[in-house]
Parts: C-alpha cells; sequence; structure tokens
C-alpha cells in the first residue's frame, strides 16, 4: 500500500484552476520529489495532503487524498498533522522561544506524551536532525540566536518529535548555502528508513540526487512520474526532457 494516494485531485481558487486531475501513488519509506517551474502547483499539492489549504476560504478541492487508505478529509485534523508534518522553505522557529521549548511544545500542546517523557523525546528530535551535538550546551538560548541552516534543522527536529508517518518538505534548502543543503539532503535520505518523504524542489538537479521517485508537474497537471533513475535517462515527455536538461523555457 502507498504511503500517500492522491487520486483526481482538482484545486481552485475562485475562477482559477490550479490542479487539474492529479493523480499520484507515494510509496512508504521513499523520498518523492514534485519538481517543476514555478506556479505549477507543487506547494499547494503539499497544502492539500495536510489540509493546510482549508485555511483558504476561497479554496474548493475536488478529489480525494488517502493516507495509509483513510481519506485525509474523513480524518481528524489535528490527528493527520500529527501524523503529517510540513517544514517549509523559510525556517520558522518561534524566534524568543529556546531551542528545547521549540521542539518541546508541540508535544505539550498536543499532550503527546508524558511530561517526564518530553525531554528524552526532544533529545531524541535534535539527534536525528544532526543538531544536537552544536546545541546541547545552549537549549535555553533564543533560537532566533541560530544560524539559517541551525534553523531549519530545528524545524526539521520540531517535525520529527511528532514521530509522523510522512514530512512534507516544502523547498528545504532553497535559502540555504552548499554546506547546509548537503546536509539536509542528507537527513532526508536518513529519514526515509522510518517514514516517508514528499519533497518540492525547484532543482532537477536535487531532485536526482535524493529521491526514489519524482513526478514533473506543470500547469497543475503530472507530465511525468516514475522512478527518478528512469525519468531522468529516458523521459517519455519533450516537458519532462527540456525540464531536466535545464533547457526548460
Amino acid at each position: 500500500m502507498s504511503a500517500v494516494a492522491i487520486e483526481g485531485l482538482k484545486l481552485r481558487f475562485g475562477q482559477a484552476e490550479v490542479l487539474r486531475g492529479v493523480d499520484l501513488e507515494i510509496p512508504k519509506n521513499s523520498i518523492f520529489a514534485l519538481m517543476g517551474p514555478s506556479g505549477s502547483g507543487k506547494s499547494t499539492l503539499l497544502r492539500v495532503i495536510n489540509r493546510l489549504i482549508e485555511l483558504y476560504p476561497e479554496a474548493r478541492v475536488e478529489g480525494d487524498v488517502k493516507l495509509d487508505g483513510v481519506s485525509v478529509f474523513k480524518m481528524d485534523v489535528v490527528e493527520l498533522r500529527k501524523r503529517v508534518q510540513m517544514v517549509f522553505q523559510i525556517p520558522n522557529p518561534i524566534p524568543t522561544l529556546s531551542i528545547y521549548e521549540n521542539v518541546a511544545l508541540g508535544l505539550k500542546l498536543n499532550k503527546l506524551l508524558p511530561k517526564r517523557e518530553i525531554p528524552t523525546r526532544v533529545k531524541w528530535a535534535l539527534e536525528k536532525a544532526q543538531l544536537w551535538e552544536e546545541v546541547k550546551d545552549r537549549l535555553e538560548m533564543p533560537a532566533g540566536r541560530l544560524s539559517g541552516g541551525q534553523q531549519q534543522r530545528l524545524c526539521i527536529a520540531r517535525a520529527l518529535a511528532f514521530d509522523p508517518d510522512v514530512i512534507l518538505m516544502d523547498e528545504p534548502t532553497a535559502n540555504l548555502d552548499p554546506e547546509n543543503t548537503a546536509r539536509i539532503e542528507e537527513l532526508m535520505l536518513e529519514m526515509k528508513k522510518e517514514r516517508t518523504v514528499v519533497l518540492v524542489t525547484h532543482y532537477p538537479a536535487q531532485a536526482a540526487r535524493v529521491s526514489d521517485y519524482v513526478a514533473f508537474l506543470y500547469r497543475g497537471q503530472i507530465v511525468e512520474t516514475g522512478p527518478t533513475k528512469e525519468v531522468f535517462t529516458r523521459p517519455r515527455h519533450e516537458l519532462t526532457e527540456k525540464y531536466v536538461t535545464g533547457r526548460f523555457y
């Protein structure tokens, strides 16, 4: 069974059709990359999966998204977002809260763990995000004093603290230097051992490096999808070939 199954998904904002009949099967324990030019619907698709799209009253959704075979639209939205966490393009820790509290807050608010177990989970999440050794002696420092790359890894730790089934990553390295980009990509490869990662990227090279499967979106439709190596070496569609070879205009 796929981790996420998207069936006939359409989305309108007023008269503007943003997604036009998307069908996708996202396998468990994989990195699935969504690539395509700006405005193709990649980030919007993520927001439908975890129902953040409901924050936009003008949005109209048709079709279905299933998590482990169950429609996300029939799930309690709080429970859904515990199982499907999201990391955004711009790191968004709460800058005035401590490093520790940024990771612990969601656990406390959602009463996910007994209070005595929260410190252990925070340490575990920071270790998984490869941040623990850098911050273990300054956990009470405001998160806003971390570097950009560290803040993004803190956001990943905050997501991992929920122990989700799926992590949605919306261009998580777009504002990072090559060194921090490499660290985040390494994290994604580690994360797929225990969960499913859905990655939105503008960079075909990144999709080629880290993903197992890829879908190329253009103007709200899936042009081509399949195993990453196959799509990059033997693209079936002319638009896909132009995009992955950098000749897309």
